[in-house]
């Protein structure tokens, strides 16, 4: 059973005049895949995103996440999906300015039914993994745009989930602070986390395992990466 099963995506728009954002989108992403989706503006990858995070349903085609039709949840159980089984991540990062890392990374948690005591345990594993102990007590006003993306992917990382989903994560950051992003993103994949990045970028999606290239709302290719890129040391390597 594929985590992710897309088939005949479809998402229109009405309005005076009527959008086709996806058009047929089909495809699977298998648990421990690394897969960037790819395409210019208005490719259709942000609606595909929002429909893979559960953010928003098509209007046709069938969008299965662990053999579970979205179309037949609720807005409560999409809600619930999200929190539990998405981890996002964000170009934005979407932090509050004036709260530690420590509590940024715990907001995840208050809405998950894990106890109060445990708490304590799972947030500085998460800020361990992305090398931000030291930082922990630090507001996020406080840090660099490269720490602040790890403060974000060990955000999203609290909840365990079973898909890490980063929109643009290299977007607002310079050559070096991009790498190191997508350097904890293939460890997370190496310790067998599913991972998707939305991106137009073609040097950070060639650090995937697999792209799937978008145009004009449909899939227009999906290939394995050739010549993948790996970041090791903050340098990027050819595999």
């Amino acid at each position: 059973m594929a985590l992710i099963s897309a088939k005949y995506l479809r998402k229109v728009y009405e309005g005076e005049v009527t959008t086709i954002a996806l058009d047929d989108a089909t495809f699977e992403i298998e648990r421990g895949e690394f897969v960037a989706i790819m395409g210019p503006s208005g490719s259709g990858k942000s609606t595909l995103m929002n429909i893979l995070g559960f953010l928003d349903k098509p209007t046709s085609g069938d969008y299965l996440f662990k053999d579970q039709n979205i179309i037949d949840l609720s807005d409560d159980q999409m809600a619930e999906y999200r929190n539990k089984q998405i981890g996002f991540v964000f170009q934005s990062f979407n932090l509050l300015a004036r709260t530690t890392v420590y509590d940024n990374v715990k907001l995840p948690l208050l809405y998950s039914a894990l106890p109060p005591e445990k708490h304590a345990e799972k947030i500085s594993k998460s800020i361990a993994s992305v090398n931000l102990t030291h930082r922990a007590n630090h507001f996020s006003s406080q840090l660099s745009g490269g720490e602040k993306q790890r403060v974000a992917i060990a955000r999203a990382l609290v909840n365990d989930p079973e898909l890490i989903l980063a929109d643009e994560p290299t977007g607002n950051l310079d050559s070096k602070s991009g790498a190191q992003i997508i350097k904890i993103l293939q460890t997370l994949n190496e310790q067998g986390k599913t991972i998707i990045i939305v991106t137009h970028e073609q040097d950070v999606a060639r650090g995937a395992k697999r792209i799937i290239l978008m145009r004009d709302g449909k899939v227009v290719s999906d290939n394995l990466v050739e010549n993948r890129t790996i970041i090791h040391d903050g340098q990027a390597l050819a595999k």
